[in-house]
């Protein structure tokens, strides 16, 4: 007999946003972010949380089993995203660079050879990337540092030729220790130009910069502190195993040049394939940070209580609909996030070669709609948290700047999706337009029908290519920047349907991988809002099109508002269906029915009379429990009295026995093991 009881409606939905395999995935990274030295600290300079990201980098190195197992699983290191890119952004980027871009990028080439990585493996030396330069950032293809082939020597002499070929934005400094980094150069032997490959390149010390390699911190920019630098190289020599080999090329025992790969452009794709997985690690980023925040709001939204219609009577700010309405539509939009990542991702790592390229497209569009999306939601449930959510102590700001980072990130999404909207455009093998009702296009279906609706956004989809491809027709022949001018918008608007369809489809598919119940109806409830916002905004085109009659347009509106109403109800236990653990969650102080404990003063009136015997101490903001600043002892013991003191000794030395009985840190969670 199985005694096991059947997994609840939140279980069901956790599985929904994190996939099958939750704990193995994201089991490790979660409570990671609970211990210790992964709480958010309270103030500091820029230049000491920038020590204690790289400090907290080497702590979660020495918890890993293998770096290098890590750097080869692209989910892992979307899951080291999703969940530490909410509690420590500045941690991530650094953290993202190293094990992704640097270390990805070092096992990816040189098949079949044995270079030592232990140095970056135990972070004696910090791995940094160097690709764009500041005249060439989306056009990285175009990059001027040279790399000249010195037969003499064996080996390459890098250089710097103008400003705009300086590298733009690593994290090169000696901050955090001696950094190496991976360089993308321009290949040059005996004067010919062999395109751009990637050179590991030894950068730092502990306290400056090598010879041959300049330095220069960037100004500061808006969010969390990183070393950003410009980075020049003045014939900085580096011998021939600084070339990281493989099909796209490499340096024969001739001298010369070898490549499987004629064309130039492609041997550059192929030398920096790890900006895929960096653009699913992005989404990931995008998709935890908006789930932290939507938390953060709907828990305060339940216990910031307002006067209602009666002057005695208190209600939460949550029930009124302009409150709730925002917050429902954001958690309509999250899970939709989350489920589209999820399906890019699957599809990215299963993809056999022949749909490589469209499995890389959907990763590419998924991180532009999810990280647009996240913006959209982090400054909506900042502005319901009021001037609460201006606060740096509350943690939406540091979301907020963080989420523009990851905009801009392995390809601004605005290139990124135009690039994805010409290869759609001209694609030789186009989607036929699916009809509404079987056999009869000309016959609108029923908005309550959840496949009807699903028929609508690829209508929208195929309305707005069809439309770029009348544009580029209707352009004068023979100028290739102003037919693409003519179409552009309008298939721009095409990929925003694209990835709007496959956040559908992948609702549709988790809707149906429930068993009946509650949380089958949950998820259909937030797919039903989240298709009937999408249709509603693009009413106009369905009517015009004949998908949509005149009566379903005008009832429309009540139908979005009816949906709303319906996710409100449930939104705040759907906010448990994000496994944020409670540990977490105590760091921001308005995720608490407490917060206003954080504001009180020691030496206030109201504490008049009952601490008589506590003077001189100049009034400050009390931190959460978690931050580097506490109330002073003194005045904790005064609070609890003998009884309180009595229990607290006990509840601290019995969680002390029961901490110590475990490991911290599963080893054998932190990575998923790969076929």
């Amino acid at each position: 007999m199985n005694d096991a009881a059947p997994p609840s409606t939140n279980d069901l939905l956790t599985a929904v946003l994190f996939g099958p395999n939750f704990r193995q995935e994201h089991g490790f990274w979660r409570r990671l972010l609970t211990t210790e030295p992964f709480r958010r600290p309270g103030g500091g300079t820029p230049d000491e949380r920038l020590a204690l990201s790289y400090h907290r980098l080497r702590i979660l190195n020495s918890a890993l089993d293998s770096g290098a197992r890590l750097a080869a699983d692209p989910r892992a290191l979307a899951a080291l995203h999703e969940w530490l890119g909410p509690a420590d952004p500045a941690l991530t980027t650094v953290a993202g660079i190293h094990y992704n871009l640097f270390l990805g990028s070092l096992l990816d080439h040189d098949a079949g050879t044995r270079r030592d990585l232990s140095d970056f493996l135990a972070l004696r030396r910090v791995g940094t990337f160097l690709c764009t330069e500041v005249a060439h950032g989306n056009d990285a293809a175009a990059i001027e540092t040279t790399a000249t082939y010195d037969r003499e020597r064996d080996g390459f002499v890098l250089h710097t030729p103008h400003a705009g070929a300086q590298k733009f934005m690593p994290n090169t400094s000696p901050a955090g220790g001696p950094k190496s980094g991976v360089v993308a150069a321009r290949l040059l032997v005996d004067g010919a130009d062999h395109g751009v490959f990637l050179f590991l390149v030894p950068l730092t010390d502990a306290h400056r910069a090598l010879p041959g390699v300049r330095v220069r911190r960037l100004p500061a920019r808006m969010g969390s502190p990183v070393d950003h630098c410009l980075t020049s190289f003045d014939r900085r020599f580096v011998p021939r195993d600084a070339l990281l080999a493989g099909q796209q090329g490499w340096i024969g025992d001739d001298g010369h040049v070898h490549s499987e790969v004629p064309n130039r452009r492609r041997r550059f794709l192929a030398s920096i394939g790890r900006v895929i997985p960096g653009k699913l690690s992005m989404s990931a980023c995008a998709v935890g940070s908006a789930r932290v925040t939507l938390a953060i709001a709907v828990r305060y939204a339940g216990h910031r209580m307002i006067s209602g219609s009666r002057a005695a009577r208190r209600i939460p700010v949550y029930a009124h609909r302009t409150h709730h309405g925002p917050l429902a539509g954001a958690m309509a939009t999250v899970y939709a996030m989350s489920l589209l990542h999820r399906r890019a991702l699957d599809r990215w790592e299963s993809a056999p070669e022949a749909d490589r390229g469209e499995a890389e497209r959907l990763v590419a569009v998924a991180k532009g709609w999810i990280t647009w999306q996240a913006r959209a939601v982090i400054v909506e449930c900042r502005e319901r948290c009021g001037a609460q959510g201006l606060l740096e102590n509350n943690g939406m700001t540091e979301l907020f700047t963080g989420i523009e980072g990851a905009i801009t990130a392995e390809g601004d999404n605005l290139a990124v999706h135009a690039k994805a909207a010409a290869e759609m455009l001209f694609s030789a093998t186009g989607r036929e337009p699916a009809p509404d009702v079987p056999g009869d296009t000309d016959v609108p279906g029923d908005t309550g029908d959840p496949a009807f609706l699903g028929r609508l956004f690829a209508a929208v989809e195929d309305l707005w290519f069809a439309r770029a491809r009348e544009r580029m027709g209707a352009a004068p022949p023979g100028d290739p920047l102003g037919r693409w001018n003519a179409a552009s918008s309008a298939a721009l608007r095409g990929v925003e349907a694209h990835a709007y369809r496959q956040a559908d489809e992948a609702y549709a598919e988790a809707v149906a991988s429930l068993p009946e119940g509650a949380a089958r109806e949950r998820l259909a409830e937030l797919r039903r809002l989240f298709a009937l916002r999408w249709i509603a905004g693009n009413s106009g085109d369905l009517l015009a099109s004949g998908r949509l009659t005149a009566d379903q347009v005008t009832l429309l509106p009540d139908a979005v508002e009816d949906a709303v109403a319906v996710v409100a109800e449930h939104t705040p236990a759907l906010v448990e269906s994000f496994a944020l653990p409670e540990r977490l969650m105590s760091d921001w102080p308005i995720a608490g029915p407490g917060y206003v404990d954080v504001y009180d003063d020691p030496e206030g009136p109201w504490h008049r009379g009952r601490r008589a015997g506590i003077r001189g101490r100049a009034a400050e903001f009390r931190r959460p429990v978690c931050g580097s600043r506490r109330r002073p002892l003194r005045e904790k013991v005064a609070a609890l009295g003998t009884r309180g003191v009595l229990l607290a000794y006990w509840g601290t030395t019995s969680m002390l026995s029961r901490w110590f009985e475990k490991p911290q840190v599963s080893v054998d969670e932190s990575v998923r093991p790969k076929a």
